[in-house]
């Protein structure tokens, strides 16, 4: 009895020591896992899954490291219902989706960016493919990019470069702003960027753990650093004006590993966290990224272990 006891008390140490992702479990997540979701045709498996955004179909894009890496789901069913892009990527890293349904990604590879129609159409390439470079007109491995009512892109050229770059609708130059560094509006690794409704920039400062925001001009606004945000790694502002964030973790191979979504206010003040690190359903090894639907549902992808993406709902 007493044996039991102290393995109880010394187990109980360890789980607090290791802080309160540990302590969540399934008895008290704000969202739960769809399971089965989506369904893909047999045979069809899914590589490193980088990317996700919802349209105003209710249909989930996906963008992916293997065969037919833009992928497009019926947000319900989980059906897939579309892929292209097929020999186009060298490594499929942000995408976005706009106002008008068009669909935006980045190649971390070839230093470009790419716009599709809603069925799969190349509409335009921005930067220099496989010129790596830091100017108007060139990227080096960028991470995201979120696109403005009137067209004009903001990327975070992020993994070559430390900066966000600011171009019109038609590719054009306007600004950046950036420098790597730990000070308000420098990066470590801008991985994951996202707008609100005024057009104020939010970025996923990973390598510095901290989400900056930015006006549309690139005039730092505020940052959020903190143990409970974590280590960001996408983000999007949803069409309730929440802002979801996944917290794909400090890239260590085994637990206390920590990985989450959190939603959080306008402000900075985190509403709800959920998810743990693992590979069972609903757990995340490296949530990659993250987008919110119309209807309250939370899509993540996992860019490890899982390869994967999820969908969440309210219980």
């Amino acid at each position: 009895m007493q044996r039991s006891f102290l393995l109880a008390v010394f187990l109980g140490l360890l789980v607090l020591a290791a802080g309160p992702n540990l302590l969540t479990t399934s008895a008290n997540q704000s969202y739960e896992v769809v399971h089965g979701w989506p369904t893909l045709p047999k045979g069809f498996a899914l590589g490193q899954t980088t990317g996700v955004e919802v349209n105003s179909k209710n249909q989930v894009v996906v963008f992916h490291r293997g065969a037919r890496p833009i992928i497009i789901f019926e947000g319900e069913s989980g059906k897939m219902i579309a892929s292209f892009g097929d020999g186009l990527f060298g490594s499929a890293h942000g995408l976005t989706v706009d106002h008008n349904d068009n669909i935006w990604v980045t190649d971390g590879r070839r230093h470009t960016v790419h716009k599709f129609s809603p069925d799969g159409k190349l509409l335009m390439t921005v930067g220099a493919q496989d010129v790596p470079g830091l100017d108007g007109s060139h990227f080096n491995r960028p991470t995201d990019i979120a696109i403005a009512p009137n067209g004009d892109m903001y990327v975070a050229d992020g993994y070559g470069n430390r900066r966000i770059v600011h171009l019109d609708s038609s590719g054009k130059f306007i600004r950046d702003w950036g420098t790597e560094g730990d000070k308000e509006g420098q990066f470590v690794d801008p991985h994951g960027i996202t707008l609100d409704e005024a057009g104020n920039v939010y970025v996923a400062d990973r390598g510095n753990s901290r989400i900056q925001v930015f006006t549309k001009e690139g005039k730092f606004i505020q940052q959020w650093k903190s143990d409970e945000l974590g280590r960001p790694w996408g983000v999007d502002v949803g069409s309730d004006r929440l802002l979801y964030v996944a917290d794909g973790g400090d890239m260590n191979p085994a637990p206390p590993e920590r990985n989450r979504i959190l939603k959080l206010d306008l402000n900075g003040k985190i509403l709800e966290a959920w998810g743990s690190f693992g590979s069972q359903d609903g757990q995340f090894w490296w949530a990659h990224d993250v987008a919110a639907g119309d209807d309250g549902a939370v899509y993540v992808t996992d860019v490890n272990v899982g390869m994967r993406v999820q969908k969440f709902v309210k219980p």
